[in-house]
């Protein structure tokens, strides 16, 4: 299944279980298992190595997403740290097909969370700093953890 695949039938799910037991139940039974998975994906971009090498690794995964993306260290003061920077939404279309205003609650922010609970062993903190859906220029993740 490709990820555009992917990405459908995630807000399929989450919109089924949202219509039938609300949306507190739709987000937890989709975050079951994610930060799990979200380790496993990007623990070998990210275990043992700076976040910023890191994620310069992953772009090519990241690619294969449809996501155009740029990575900036922005590791001081013993954090280690990285600035995502993602130029394109493929999910922006998709999200509306499902009826959702913006697909961040579904995607973004469950990925930030599933990354903060998958490291949370290495004190990884994240967010979402801008949203191309808000008419920003681009997608800004910020995260950092403290150095290894």
């Amino acid at each position: 299944m490709d990820s555009i695949q992917l990405f459908r039938k995630k807000f399929e799910t989450y919109k089924k279980i949202m219509e039938e037991s609300g949306e507190d139940k739709a987000w937890e039974t989709l975050f079951e298992g994610y930060p799990e998975r979200q380790r496993q994906n990007m623990g070998r971009f990210v275990e043992n190595t700076p976040l910023a090498p890191g994620f310069t690794q992953a772009i090519p995964f990241y690619k294969q997403m449809g996501m155009i993306m740029e990575v900036i260290d922005i590791s001081n003061n013993d954090m280690d740290g990285v600035i995502e920077v993602q130029k394109v939404c493929p999910v922006m279309e998709i999200c509306k097909e499902y009826g959702f205003e913006k697909p961040c609650k579904v995607i973004c922010e469950m990925d930030v969370a599933a990354t903060k609970e998958g490291f949370k062993d290495q004190g990884m903190k994240g967010g979402i700093i801008s949203r191309i859906v808000d008419g920003d220029c681009v997608c800004l993740f910020k995260y950092e953890r403290p150095k290894l």
